[in-house]
């Protein structure tokens, strides 16, 4: 979160991506940095036992909202 945060204050656009276990945490985070507005994509939890194809998939349904979230004024 602070990289992110970081790459916004230098005017580069930035967003993250996270599961959706962190979205409290990533709201109070976000806030406590400044940047209550980051962009940010949340994907289904949990990831570490997904087999490949399983991320492929899930990378695939994220991917029109990480575009949106990283072109997004």
């Amino acid at each position: 979160m602070h990289d992110i945060a970081d790459l916004e204050t230098r005017g580069v656009p930035a967003m993250f991506i996270a599961s959706d276990a962190f979205v409290v945490a990533a709201d109070s985070q976000s806030k406590a940095l400044g940047f209550p507005s980051l962009q940010r994509v949340f994907v289904p939890h949990p990831i570490q036992d997904r087999t490949d194809d399983e991320m492929s998939a899930l990378a695939d349904s994220a991917y029109d909202s990480i575009v949106a979230a990283i072109t997004k004024n």
